[in-house]
This record gives structure tokens, sequence and C-alpha cells, in this order.
């Protein structure tokens, strides 16, 4: 299984830029929701070919990304 990890970039204006990898289907959406709750509201979304793959129902913790 792939490692799930969200890369979190703020540039010197403040915008917020996040990308998503190793998440299939709207899983990638549903975890930055989980992640940034309601401290941001997202304005520009690009869809990866992740997004267009199936998503399995069960996240194993180990292959979080790690830090």
């Amino acid at each position: 299984m792939a490692e799930e990890c969200i890369t979190i970039t703020i540039d010197e204006e403040g915008k917020l830029y996040a990308e998503t990898s190793g998440f299939k289907g709207e899983t990638c959406l549903h975890e930055l929701e989980n992640l940034l709750g309601d401290l941001v509201e997202l304005d520009k979304v690009t869809k990866t070919d992740e997004y267009y793959q199936k998503a399995k129902n069960t996240i194993n913790e180990k292959n979080r990304c790690k830090l």
C-alpha cells in the first residue's frame, strides 16, 4: 500500500497550498477537510489520476506520512 501524505505549503502572501499523495478517490478531499477543518476554504482543486481511482474503505495508520 502506498504511503498517504499531505504536504502543506504557505507562500509569502499567506496563501496555503496542499498536495496529497497516496490517497485514492475522494479520500484526499475528506482528509484535507479533517486536517484543516474550518481554518480555510478550498478555492481551487486540481484532481490527479489518484482521485479517479477507487478508494479502499480502510486506512492503515502504519502507511501514513512520517515527518
